[in-house]
């Protein structure tokens, strides 16, 4: 008799009001991307109803790969940062985001619908970055050292060769 009043309660429940209250209590908290936010609506949805026994007892489905449009990856793409996908944030580099969240740059790519070039350092960190690095002088030892060989091995060449040791010329003290 317990598992039919259960059953009755259970079907007794909205879960679409459930999921929703749930849903904008997280979304209230934490950036979500426009793009995520019908995965997570329906992702809730399906754990909520599968704890009530409802719902497809095998999880929610995996979703397909997300094709953003290319004025999505113009819009994610600025001087001073990168604006991920998976979170709506923004990153002077992705690398390290993205391993945090288990992805690949190449995974995150293919996740995206994102092509083989995308950036995966903003411009203005790249440009920052390099400068720095000139300045210590990184790059430079083999610019230097490259000409110096070159200017000895021409000087070498140009220098006329000799027979061997030059002898001393004799004193009369000598003689």
């Amino acid at each position: 008799m317990d598992q039919n009043a259960s059953a009755a309660d259970a079907s007794a429940i909205d879960y679409t009001e459930l999921t929703a209250e749930v849903v904008s209590a997280y979304v209230a908290n934490n950036p979500v991307p426009p793009t995520e936010l019908a995965r997570l609506i329906a992702t809730t949805h399906a754990a909520l109803a599968a704890l009530a026994g409802l719902g497809d007892t095998a999880g929610p489905a995996a979703p397909p790969s997300v094709k953003t449009t290319p004025a999505q990856i113009r819009k994610s793409i600025t001087p001073e940062a990168l604006i991920s996908f998976e979170d709506g944030k923004r990153y002077k580099t992705l690398k390290r985001h993205l391993t945090g969240l288990g992805l690949t740059p190449d995974a995150y790519r293919a996740k995206w619908g994102l092509p083989q070039d995308y950036p995966l350092v903003a411009t203005s960190y790249s440009e920052t970055r390099s400068a720095l690095a000139r300045s210590a002088g990184l790059g430079l030892q083999r610019r230097k050292s490259a000409p110096e060989t070159a200017r000895a091995d021409e000087a070498v060449a140009a220098k006329p060769k000799r027979a061997g040791r030059p002898r001393k010329a004799e004193t009369p003290a000598e003689a």
